[in-house]
């Protein structure tokens, strides 16, 4: 099995105005995802969800450090996952199962430098 990170992007607004409930439907969904990935035969091996976007700090080239978030976007990253699969279609199939609120999720493989080195 290899490791992909399962990005989760999606609009900060969609938090900035939920209701208490709301939270609740949001941790049920991701609960229910991290039931789903065992039964589709991978495994969830870390994740998280990140603090808000006006918490970033970017560090450019040359050192140069600005406050907010790398790229400028209605979307952004707010969270993700680490998981075990099979190969990259049985990630993508995990991934489109990843709650993302009106938003998107990206799939990508975690390089192993013993393995793939670049």
């Amino acid at each position: 099995m290899s490791q992909y990170a399962i990005l989760i992007y999606e609009d900060p607004a969609f938090y900035e105005t939920m209701p208490p409930e709301g939270w609740a439907a949001v941790v049920d969904a991701h609960n229910t995802f991290t039931k789903q990935v065992s039964e589709l035969g991978g495994s969830l091996t870390g994740g998280g969800a990140l603090a808000p976007v006006t918490t970033a700090t970017t560090i450019k080239g040359g050192g140069t450090v600005t406050d907010g978030p790398f790229v400028q976007s209605k979307e952004a990253l707010l969270g993700y996952y680490v998981v075990e699969a099979r190969d990259l279609d049985h990630a993508v199939d995990i991934g489109k199962l990843c709650p993302a609120n009106g938003g998107g999720v990206e799939v990508r493989p975690i390089v192993n430098p013993s393995t793939n080195p670049f």
